[in-house]
């Protein structure tokens, strides 16, 4: 164990974590020259195309050190973006390490803040390395100064490093082994492997990544999942190189993979614990908090016969994403689907994306919300997720929201423009601190239901990219929420119901019906489009019905002759209205969750 290192490498979102593992991978020759590209360690298309990671990827190392030894080292690294920070919690768990990159040319920034935090609270030795260091733009003493502040480091504790050109990666990998703890553990003990991470493959069934704390694993022997308490053989047992490379054992401190034939995802579980039938463990390994759902929507096959297809997908699906928590549920407008907790809009984006791709499911996504409690005047707790959960207004005491608190890190000249966006989404300052002259921190108090869906964009763009943006749930505010429906000739949709603010229920109310008017195609019936609290409109848009000329064929003669023909067209439409029923494409569906744009 002595010659193991486990670390990962933890930062803000594009501060070149993917770029410095390529290097790191191509110093240790753990990848030929021949096989390697930008963001190896990235292996889905999703991640090429957008630039980000959204999936940790643990990796083996092999590495000579200056004094001769060989050692082992067991590389994970993590995405950097807000919705994926339980990828790494779960990695930080595996690991005695951790490599803190800070983008020399953007200081730090909200999520490096978070992700240290959690590594601390682990009792991970933290390398701080200042990355992009060969940039024109890299202010190198001023960021220096930003880790020491907030490390309380030495000024030769930090590693001046490039990703691109790969500088520095010797002296990152010389520190890793000489800062780095190896792994503590008994060998004689029983088995504990704590299970970080898992996949399905559609041959080999489930195959589950773990580390090792005490004992030794061998392929052939009886394993069993604690927790679950199933029991299977240990077909395959290995380390993760590029590809999996299968061995006889494997001992405490390593991280590997195990292949036991499991084919019902429902059976194993990130964060159980693996030991042996013969000598088993007392106790199972602590593992990770359960993950909590911030943003929640419905997802609905277009075509109800996919609805089993559709529950498969998200089985397997959750496997790779353990972060994806779903129930069934209903809709009278689009039949039997599933309830989907999110960790925010682009873990939405993101898994929506993946069913397509992957398991080639087209989903009907319902309006985003977050989950909410009511209060009935009887005193009886109700979990609201959907707005069809909420009971009579006349029954309601009060609703209380979830609140975030949330650092904002930018440059002191947008602070009114980031103040202006905060205030008008409820928003509370409570605390203002200079980083440096150049760099301010505001903390805010916020409704999370006010972040869902654009917040992250329009600060993106008020601070022209500079503010970075980070949160953690505190607790549940009393809050003036209404229902707002949205009725096609007086029939609720029910997939397009939301709840809203009192104070800015009109003006989405509005955008809604004008945003429905646009998308929603022309019958031969007059289409009225309605937005409604309670028995109350607050908006309508009329969608006027196709005219056939029925006059066409009537030439010549009295006026009376025309006259009695459009009468009939009318009394036509005027029954057409009563039996007809107004289709919505799926297009609507997904236009309207950009209503916010």
């Amino acid at each position: 164990m002595k010659e193991i290192r486990n670390f990962c490498v933890i930062a803000h979102i594009d501060h070149g974590k993917s770029t410095l593992s390529d290097r790191l991978l191509e110093y240790t020759q753990t990848i030929s020259e021949r096989k390697m590209q930008d963001q190896a360690l990235d292996d889905m298309d999703l991640e090429r195309e957008r630039g980000i990671t959204i999936k940790s990827h643990a990796i083996q190392l092999n590495y000579k050190h200056t004094n001769g030894v060989d050692y082992v080292m067991n590389l994970i690294d993590t995405p950097g973006h807000v919705d994926f920070s339980y990828e790494v919690s779960r990695s930080i768990a595996a690991c005695e390490g951790a490599l803190l990159l800070v983008d020399a040319s953007q200081g730090i920034q909200a999520q490096t803040i978070s992700n240290l935090y959690l590594a601390l609270e682990h009792d991970l030795e933290i390398i701080p390395v200042l990355n992009k260091v060969d940039m024109e733009s890299a202010m190198i003493e001023e960021v220096s100064d930003q880790v020491i502040d907030l490390l309380g480091c030495e000024l030769e504790d930090i590693i001046h490093a490039s990703g691109k050109t790969g500088l520095g990666v010797q002296d990152v990998l010389t520190a890793i082994v000489d800062r780095v703890p190896s792994p503590k553990g008994d060998l004689q003990a029983p088995l504990q492997a704590l299970i970080f991470d898992s996949l399905f493959n559609s041959f080999r069934g489930v195959i589950a990544y773990f580390k090792i704390v005490n004992g030794v694993m061998k392929k052939g022997e009886k394993v069993r999942f604690f927790n679950t308490g199933k029991e299977y053989l240990a077909d395959e047992i290995g380390i993760l190189k590029m590809d999996m490379e299968p061995r006889k054992e494997l001992s405490a401190g390593h991280v590997g993979y195990i292949i036991t034939g499991i084919k019902e995802s429902k059976e194993i579980k990130v964060g159980d614990t693996i030991t042996t039938v013969a000598y088993p463990c007392e106790k199972g390994i602590e593992g990770f908090e359960e993950v909590k759902p911030m943003v929640f929507a419905g997802f609905y096959p277009i075509d109800n016969d996919d609805f089993e297809d559709l529950r498969d997908s998200l089985e397997k699906l959750q496997l790779n994403d353990a972060a994806l928590v779903y129930e069934p549920e209903s809709s009278a407008a689009l039949g039997f689907g599933f309830r989907v907790g999110f960790l925010g809009m682009l873990h939405l984006e993101i898994v929506q994306e993946r069913l397509s791709r992957e398991y080639d499911q087209e989903v009907i996504t319902t309006i985003p919300n977050v989950s909410y409690f009511c209060y009935t005047k009887k005193g009886v707790e109700i979990k609201i997720n959907t707005p069809n959960d909420l009971p009579d207004p006349t029954m309601i005491d009060r609703v209380e929201e979830p609140y975030i608190r949330s650092q904002i890190i930018s440059k002191p000249e947008y602070i009114g423009a980031i103040m202006n966006l905060c205030m008008d989404k409820r928003g509370t300052l409570t605390k203002q601190t200079y980083l440096t002259t150049e760099r301010i921190e505001l903390t805010f108090e916020l409704p999370l239901a006010e972040i869902v869906f654009d917040f992250y964009d329009k600060l993106k763009s008020i601070s022209r990219g500079y503010a970075s943006f980070d949160y953690t749930p505190i607790d549940f505010r009393p809050a003036d929420l209404v229902r707002l429906d949205i009725k096609l000739n007086g029939d609720n949709v029910d997939a397009m119901s939301s709840l809203v603010h009192r104070s800015k229920s009109d003006p989405f109310g509005r955008r809604i019906c004008k945003k429905l008017k646009e998308l929603l195609p022309k019958q031969q019936f007059v289409i009225a489009i309605q937005a409604a609290i309670g028995q109350k409109i607050i908006a309508r848009e009329t969608i006027s019905a196709m005219r056939k000329d029925v006059t066409a064929k009537c030439y010549g003669g009295d006026i009376t002759r025309k006259r009695k023909l459009l009468e009939k067209q009318k009394k036509g439409k005027k029954k057409m209205r009563q039996i007809g029923s107004v289709q919505v494409p799926q297009k609507a569906f997904l236009e309207v969750l950009k209503i916010n744009d």
